[in-house]
């Protein structure tokens, strides 16, 4: 069975195309709750108007549906709390310089 760390790790390797860090890294990732083969991913982005909004929830699907165990994703995208920079991690804001 997947763990949600595991889901965690395969989304640090979606990347947002635009500025190239992980969605974990941009703070875009809400939450994520396990509940049998299924993986729900709770996340936001930086913009309602993203152009690249489906390319990216797609990506993430991608991602965790490769994990053992996982047979479905849904992506739901949350809007409230509105994304801030203040939810770049660390490592997000180092590679972006503003740390």
């Amino acid at each position: 069975m997947t763990s949600e760390n595991e889901v965690r790790e395969a989304l640090t390797k979606v990347m947002d195309p635009e500025l190239g860090i992980s969605l974990v890294d941009l703070g875009l990732i809400y939450g994520i709750k396990l509940s049998g083969k299924k993986v729900v991913v709770r996340m936001s982005f930086t913009t309602p108007a993203c152009p690249m909004l489906q390319h990216i929830a797609s990506n993430v699907e991608e991602a965790v549906v490769k994990l053992d165990g996982v047979e479905e994703v849904n992506v739901q995208l949350v809007w409230d709390p509105p994304w801030t920079p203040e939810r770049i991690s660390d490592v997000g804001k180092k590679k972006l310089g503003l740390k």
